[in-house]
């Protein structure tokens, strides 16, 4: 069973590459289902049909759905829900707004990855492949199920405990309404639901994280955050999909500079993003619309004549091991890179912006963005190990920070970087 999630900015065509994996993985016969959690749905206008809250059959071995949040959240956070509520109208607050604020932040994407674990879980399925919302969205979504069970497992064991000691003291002295075990279950439940999800998602043998993006600085700047916070996260990374690449037939003089532009970009990707596999898609001369077009797509992406397991197949995983790592090791952060087979003569190290690293060596050069807790600190040295590049953090210039708490300034470091996306 596969997992395949897509993600990038908003408009660099996630939806369009989503759908086109989805038609070849059927075409080659596994049970495909492709799923939507941008609250923005598109899925259904790149078939060129209807798509519901329920999955809805649009091929042979192809079903779609675009997740309806709402309904996810009443079945997976219902009871919870409903005693928030409860409380919020207990102390004087509007029905209406009741209702909103007892949905916690974070919960539509918590929904989703919900829905997507029942999915991977129910066996009917050989390949999930996930259109998923912006950048920043994505993130958050893959990030709340540390953080959410973090919440849950400090602090709700703690309330429950306090709350069968004082339930009965507290039913003489107030009328406040009071979690009962059923809601405390629920919450028992989400734990054990959060676990199995997170294992699903960080198993790079089972899901892929793909970035899509196009040959624009803005967007390849944006889809590198992205690709240091997965990493980060532990999720495995396998391709980068660089979508609507001026075909090199174009002659028409209009499109130079533009051509110039991409040419340059297309450099700054590989710097970017290697040694993962890069594709390119090209500029299409029509809108990647309904199934003929979205074949066409997954045959420029993916190529012709596929064979199952094979040539062709979108569930291969194009990229086995970890690019990119961050880890500490006696006393210092290190960013571990995997550089096969690189000239070791002379390494150079400069700082583009602060949360940017350039690595030079002899004529190569990759650009590394910094997640925050790496940007403030300062570069001790670098060496060679196994055919990785380690670059070393001084943390002795600041207070001292596990890498548990390192990695519990994520959703902090999420939302100040993406916050417009």
């Amino acid at each position: 069973m596969r997992v395949l999630l897509y993600t990038g900015k908003g408009g660099v065509g996630k939806t369009s590459i989503s759908a086109a994996t989805a038609v070849r993985c059927a075409e080659l016969g596994y049970r495909t289902a492709v799923v939507s959690t941008d609250p923005a749905h598109s899925l259904g206008d790149s078939f060129d049909r209807p798509i519901g809250s329920q999955l809805t059959e649009l091929a042979p071995n192809l079903w779609g759905q675009e997740i309806d949040l709402l309904t996810q959240m009443d079945q997976y956070w219902g009871k919870v829900q409903a005693y928030l509520n409860a409380v919020f109208m207990w102390q004087g607050m509007d029905s209406m707004v009741a209702e909103e604020t007892a949905i916690l932040p974070g919960m539509d994407e918590l929904a989703s990855l919900m829905q997507i674990t029942s999915m991977a879980e129910s066996g009917n399925y050989d390949v999930i492949i996930i259109d998923a919302a912006p950048t920043g969205s994505t993130l958050q979504l893959l990030s709340f199920p540390d953080i959410a069970r973090w919440y849950i497992e400090k602090i709700f064991p703690f309330q429950r405990k306090t709350i069968q000691l004082a339930r009965p003291v507290m039913k003489r002295m107030t009328d406040m309404p009071l979690p009962d075990e059923d809601v405390f279950d629920s919450i028992a439940e989400l734990v054990d639901f959060l676990e199995r999800m997170s294992r699903l998602l960080s198993d790079g043998t089972k899901s892929s994280m793909r970035v899509v993006l196009n040959p624009e600085k803005m967007v390849v700047k944006e889809a590198q955050r992205a690709y240091t916070y997965l990493n980060l996260y532990g999720y495995s990374v396998d391709a980068v999909i660089c979508n609507r690449v001026f075909p090199r037939t174009l002659t028409d003089g209009y499109f130079d500079t533009w051509k110039s532009a991409q040419a340059q970009n297309l450099q700054l990707v590989h710097e970017c993003f290697q040694p993962l596999p890069i594709f390119e898609i090209p500029l299409f001369e029509q809108e990647v619309l309904g199934l003929p077009m979205l074949a066409h797509m997954a045959e420029t992406v993916f190529g012709a004549n596929p064979v199952r397991g094979g040539h062709g197949d979108p569930t291969h995983r194009f990229y086995e091991g970890k690019p990119q790592d961050i880890f500490r090791r006696n006393g210092q952060y290190v960013l571990s890179l995997s550089l096969p087979l690189v000239a070791r003569d002379e390494i150079e190290l400069n700082r583009s912006v602060v949360d940017e690293l350039v690595i030079r060596i002899g004529n190569w050069k990759r650009n590394v963005s910094l997640p925050t807790g790496l940007a403030r600190l300062d570069i001790s040295g670098a060496k060679y190990e196994e055919d990785r590049l380690n670059i070393f953090f001084d943390a002795t210039d600041t207070r001292e920070i596990s890498e548990e708490e390192l990695r519990s300034k994520r959703w902090e470091n999420l939302k100040s970087r993406f916050r417009g996306t």
